[in-house]
């Protein structure tokens, strides 16, 4: 049994190692229009929604200010492109529903308390990470270990 498990490794990594050659130009546009013909799409480079990327602006800014709260740093003001949340353009628009809406509503008011309420920043912020994680396990659960690293301890 052991034998045939290093056999199949072994022939798993052989091919699947296996170095093809590059095509030149001429053979490039061949191999294009053949791809075409044959009906094999082109591969498309991923683009993020407006949503996505607001997000992951969200998600940088508030690891800054995570450390800015620990830190006991100056907090600064909301920032104001947050509010874009309400607005942007997501991958699946159906995903926009009343649910989202409520979560991005709690999430912005826990947010905008952090500035409000610096005295509480610690705990307005884990109330924001909070509002992503709820809403994530239910639109999208990919990120929420990510998001969790967010709060702090």
């Amino acid at each position: 049994m052991k034998s045939i498990l290093v056999l199949l490794l072994g022939l798993i990594l052989f091919t699947g190692c296996k170095k093809e050659a590059e095509p030149n130009k001429e053979n490039e546009t061949a191999a294009s229009a053949d791809s075409t013909a044959s009906g094999r799409e082109e591969l498309k480079m991923y683009e993020m929604s407006e949503m996505a990327a607001l997000m992951e602006q969200m998600y940088a800014e508030n690891m800054m200010l995570k450390q800015r709260i620990v830190s006991g740093d100056t907090l600064g003001n909301f920032p104001q492109h947050f509010l874009k949340i309400h607005a942007s353009a997501m991958t699946d628009e159906s995903e926009n529903d009343a649910f989202f809406k409520e979560q991005a509503a709690n999430f912005i008011k826990a947010q905008e308390l952090i500035y409000k309420d610096s005295v509480n920043a610690e705990k307005h912020f884990n109330d924001a990470v909070s509002a992503c994680v709820k809403c994530h396990e239910q639109k999208c659960g990919g990120p929420i270990p990510r998001i969790k690293k967010l709060y702090i301890k």
